[in-house]
């Protein structure tokens, strides 16, 4: 064990965009905070391969709509505030809109029966619907601005998590009163049999163009407005989406990697990457037409998805204390909320899905509300909701 006789407030393991935003938060409350990524820098990770598009949900109204509403509002809001005294501001976000295009006529005319349904300013065009508040942050400036007064540690893998009196020991050297987990599709950190979280593997590319786009698109792909560079246009297209059965730990496709997108790739790597690369060139054409495209480069990255789409916030169920406590519950019993048994000083973000950029400030924000001020956390993003669906599944089963 390391002699080292410092203890911090807070280490946040993942330097993404979930992870970034938290530190931001917690550094409002103290300036004891360590944030730590596996990677070289952050968002080397997902968040580096994301198109980091903020886009409205258009749909009739449920639990997850009101969150994405929700968070939309604050996140434009919270990039645009933070960021707005910047010289360079609008390199770190775009305001130009995004239009969100129907497949067909049939989709078209499901997009008017949700018009009274509709959250935000928007115009109805020809091919579907245009939303001023359509956004795209970009991702490295943008976390390394959150990240700027925070200490940082990378090249640095969490392998072990151990609770000692009262912190947490990180591989047997770093000291924390409480830990915030980040990590996205790489949940092996987390013990907890119930926190389910698929890998969907996306990539983006950006390439040149002859084509000028004045705004985002999304249909079954998305397009990112363009820049000038040089005498053409520089613009990005994403995502794809893959889940793949096979093993992939021969290629990039491999959670437990590190920097994967400035590692060099193998061939079984580079014919995915060429099979989606010309998938998304052809999305992007049903869109508009792309003209003298140039290939620039790629990124590939796993969201991180849960079940039921909705995101995981806050503390943790300690499931095996709570069924000892509670052994009813295998026979089915419902449990109060305040009966579960927690694992104190640990909490997580995690499954944000293709929509990081919009949830993440929010959610973190939320998450440190909690923290310091007690603020209740909503039962949709909570760890309880996965834990009594898992424990119903136990009825009848040996443990």
């Amino acid at each position: 064990m390391s002699n080292s006789s410092k203890i911090y407030d807070f280490v946040v393991v993942g330097a993404g965009i979930a992870g970034s935003c938290t530190a931001y938060f917690l550094s409002k409350k103290t300036k004891n905070i360590l944030i730590v990524d596996k990677n070289s820098t952050f968002t080397n990770g997902a968040s580096g391969a994301a198109g980091a598009f903020l886009n409205p949900i258009l749909g009739k109204p449920n639990d997850f709509k009101d969150l994405v509403t929700k968070a939309l509002e604050f996140s434009v809001d919270f990039y645009s505030l933070n960021l707005s005294n910047l010289t360079n501001f609008s390199e770190f976000i775009s305001t130009s809109g995004t239009l969100r295009v129907a497949t067909d006529d049939e989709d078209f005319e499901k997009f008017c029966s949700y018009e009274e349904f509709i959250d935000f300013d928007y115009e109805k065009r020809d091919e579907g619907y245009f939303f001023p508040i359509g956004s795209m942050v970009n991702a490295t400036k943008v976390c390394e601005t959150l990240l700027e007064n925070i200490n940082q540690k990378y090249d640095y893998e969490v392998k072990t998590l151990q609770k000692k009196d009262d912190f947490w020991l990180i591989n047997d050297e770093i000291k924390t009163k409480n830990i915030v987990l980040t990590t996205g599709a790489n949940i092996k950190l987390i013990e907890e049999e119930y926190v389910n979280i698929r890998p969907v593997w996306g990539q983006k590319i950006n390439v040149l163009t002859s084509t000028k786009t004045d705004f985002n698109y999304h249909k079954e792909c998305s397009i990112s407005v363009s820049t000038a560079y040089n005498d053409k246009y520089k613009l990005s297209i994403g995502a794809t989406h893959n889940r793949f059965k096979d093993d992939m730990s021969d290629t990039l496709y491999n959670l437990d990697l590190k920097d994967i997108n400035d590692t060099q790739p193998n061939q079984k790597t580079m014919d995915i990457v060429n099979s989606d690369t010309k998938k998304l060139i052809d999305l992007a054409n049903d869109i508009i037409k792309l003209d003298d495209i140039e290939i620039i480069d790629f990124k590939i990255g796993a969201r991180a998805a849960s079940f039921d789409y909705f995101p995981i916030v806050g503390k943790l169920v300690d499931s095996k204390k709570t069924i000892e406590n509670h052994p009813h519950i295998l026979n089915g019993s419902h449990i109060k909320k305040d009966k579960l048994s927690m694992i104190d000083n640990l909490y997580i973000i995690n499954g944000v899905g293709g929509r990081g950029y919009v949830l993440s400030p929010y959610l973190a924000k939320v998450l440190v509300e909690s923290i310091f001020d007690g603020v209740e956390l909503n039962e949709n993003i909570s760890s309880h909701r996965l834990f009594r669906r898992w424990a119903k599944r136990l009825k009848g089963k040996n443990r």
